[in-house]
Parts: C-alpha cells; sequence; structure tokens
C-alpha cells in the first residue's frame, strides 16, 4: 500500500495530497487550515512524518480498529488529547508519547496554535514482517512494546528525557543524501530504546484536567486576549469564570505551559510586534493599545520577550531611515534613561 493510501486509510477526507514522489508525500488539511505533514516510508509498514501546523485543530481521521502504533515527539508548542472519559492530557516541548489510533481520543487540539513535531506510524502485522529480516541481532517486538506501552487502551507519554532528546534531535537535521538510511536506524533506536522502557514508572508523570475545566480555561484565555487594554486580576478571573483560583492557575499552567501574567505579556508583546510592523502608530500608542501607559515599562517587557526594544524592532523590520519624520517621533517616545548627556 502507497503512503498516500494509507494516510488516506487513517485520515480520509480530511486531508489532500500535494506532492508525492520517491517514497515521500506531502499534504495538507483539506479545510484550508495550516497545517502540513510531511510523510516518508521507512520501512513496509513504518512511516515517520514531519508536522508542522500553525492552526488550533489537528487532523482527526474516521476510527479505524487496525493495529496501528502511533509515536508522536514534540519539538516545539502543545498537543491536548481529550479522551472519552472526560480527561485532558498534553504533550509538550521535548515529550514522547506512543498510542495506539485504535484507541483515537474525542479530539486533538494545539492550544498554542502551532506545533512541530514527528510522528511515527507503524502497521503492527505489516512492519512485524518487514523489520524481522533487519539484522540478525535485533529483536524488536512489537506486539509486546504495544501490551507494555497501551495496554487497557492506555496513552503512554514519557515526559523529556536526555535519551528522547537525543533519538529525535537528529531526525530535525538528517542531511538529504543520506535520509533513508539514517531513517532505518533511527527508527531502530527508538523502537529498541521503547521496548527497554519500564511504563509503570512513568505513570505518575501525566498530568490529567478534566474537560470542563478546560473548557472554563479557554474561555479565559479568549476573554483576555480579545480587549488587550483590558487588565484583570486573577481573583476578578476567578470570581468571573467560577473557578477556584488554585485549580484555575494550575490548570492555565497545563493547557498553556505557562502562567496567565506570562502568556498575557508574551501575547501583549507579540501583538506590539505585529502593531510596529505594520502601522505607523508612535510606540507610545502602541502601548497603550497592549495595555500599557507607562512607555518606559513597555519598552522593557518587549526587550525583554522580542530581544530588541520597540524602536529597533521598528528599524529592524520597516527600514525607516534616520531623517524619517515619524523616527524622530520615535525617539521623542523613547527618551534616553541616561540624562547626562544634557549636562
Amino acid at each position: 500500500m502507497s503512503i498516500l493510501s494509507k494516510e488516506k486509510e487513517l485520515y480520509g477526507s480530511v486531508i489532500e495530497i500535494v506532492s508525492q514522489e520517491d517514497g515521500c508525500a506531502v499534504y495538507r488539511m483539506a479545510d484550508g487550515s495550516d497545517g502540513i505533514m510531511t510523510s516518508y516510508e521507512v520501512f513496509p509498514g513504518v512511516e515517520l512524518i514531519y508536522n508542522d501546523f500553525h492552526t488550533g485543530e489537528c487532523f482527526q481521521g474516521p476510527r479505524i480498529y487496525r493495529d496501528i502504533m502511533e509515536i508522536n515527539h514534540c519539538r516545539q508548542g502543545r498537543f491536548e488529547c481529550d479522551f472519552p472519559d472526560g480527561s485532558c492530557v498534553y504533550l509538550e516541548e521535548g515529550d514522547l508519547s506512543v498510542n495506539m489510533i485504535g484507541n483515537r481520543t474525542l479530539r486533538s487540539t494545539f492550544p498554542l496554535e502551532h506545533y512541530h513535531g514527528i510522528s511515527v506510524v507503524i502497521d503492527l502485522e505489516q512492519a512485524a514482517g518487514s523489520l524481522s529480516g533487519v539484522l540478525s541481532d535485533i529483536s524488536i517486538n512489537l506486539y509486546a512494546l504495544r501490551d507494555s506501552l497501551c495496554g487497557c487502551d492506555r496513552c503512554f507519554i514519557m515526559r523529556a528525557t536526555e535519551s528522547v532528546g537525543h533519538i529525535f534531535s537528529e531526525l530535525y537535521r538528517v542531511p538529504e543524501a543520506i535520509k533513508k538510511g539514517y531513517y532505518k536506524i533511527k527508527i531502530l533506536e527508538l523502537l529498541l530504546f521503547l521496548s527497554t522502557v519500564d511504563s509503570s514508572a512513568h505513570m505518575g508523570e501525566k498530568q490529567y484536567f478534566h474537560r470542563s475545566q478546560v473548557e472554563v480555561i479557554k474561555e479565559i484565555k479568549e476573554y483576555m486576549t480579545q480587549d488587550l487594554e483590558r487588565h484583570d486580576t486573577l481573583e476578578e478571573l476567578s470570581k468571573r469564570f467560577k473557578i477556584p483560583l488554585t485549580a484555575m492557575k494550575l490548570c492555565f499552567k497545563g493547557v498553556y505551559g505557562t502562567t496567565l501574567y506570562s502568556y498575557m505579556r508574551t501575547y501583549r508583546m507579540q501583538a506590539a510586534a505585529v502593531m510596529l510592523n505594520q502601522t505607523r502608530a508612535s510606540i507610545a500608542e502602541v502601548a497603550g493599545l497592549v495595555g500599557y501607559q507607562n512607555a518606559s515599562k513597555f519598552a522593557s517587557a518587549f526587550k525583554d520577550v522580542i530581544g530588541m526594544s520597540p524602536l529597533e524592532y521598528r528599524r529592524a523590520n520597516c527600514g525607516l531611515p534616520s531623517n524619517d519624520p515619524l523616527t524622530s517621533l520615535l525617539q521623542r517616545d523613547n527618551p534616553p534613561t541616561d540624562w547626562s548627556c544634557f549636562d
């Protein structure tokens, strides 16, 4: 079966083909969302897929019941799995998960609206035959691996470790000339590594949140990002959305990977960067639009998040000449902190 045929079986009409050649298929979400998957057939029954998404939605095809295992590694972003029992769990940067596609979650999303990582999809029946004759000294029992990590409809998650990082980091920078052979080596290394994992030692690492709480947290995020000039205390948000303060703080970090304060600070600065790049509003005006009445505090926060001052960012991205009237205006908005030069 070709790569494209397999993916159509897994995802159905939610994907559309972009290109296909020499054991590689590129496809995207058919609804127009910004999601691209690049798939390589490594062995018969084994595919390695690079995932690049800039959307909150994930591929969710028709449920199938064949023995197909999916191993996921999160490089950037977050991956939310919503289970039938009402619980939600999150794959964070550096984490690895193993799940049987027949045990597909109710819904999978990307809370940060971007996700980059690798999936290894294994058709156990087909791959068992193709892997058995690879090397005489390598014995990988895929069914034993399934029972060990995914028994009782479990989704196995291993939090970021040095070993996992070593295996996957090299897959993100493979020279084109050696891809085919190198993928084979790394897949075998990954499967051998997983065959030695004691799943019971990692059972307590997952932190589950109930779907009802997660929905409230997402409502809070939407509320906060709709008006960046608004400033609500945590206590006010807890009261408004009828969620205990401690639960709110814990669940927000679980969903978005950081505190509400840090999330909003970064969100405000990213919004400010867009304004600086796409409008001719003064830096003081931009500061006000993202909730800062003090331009100096805004400039400090912007530099912490973006890595340069608002003026430096605008110059770098807009190429304002030194004699441009707007440049003089920006300089007035951000006077030097060392006033000795005017003495």
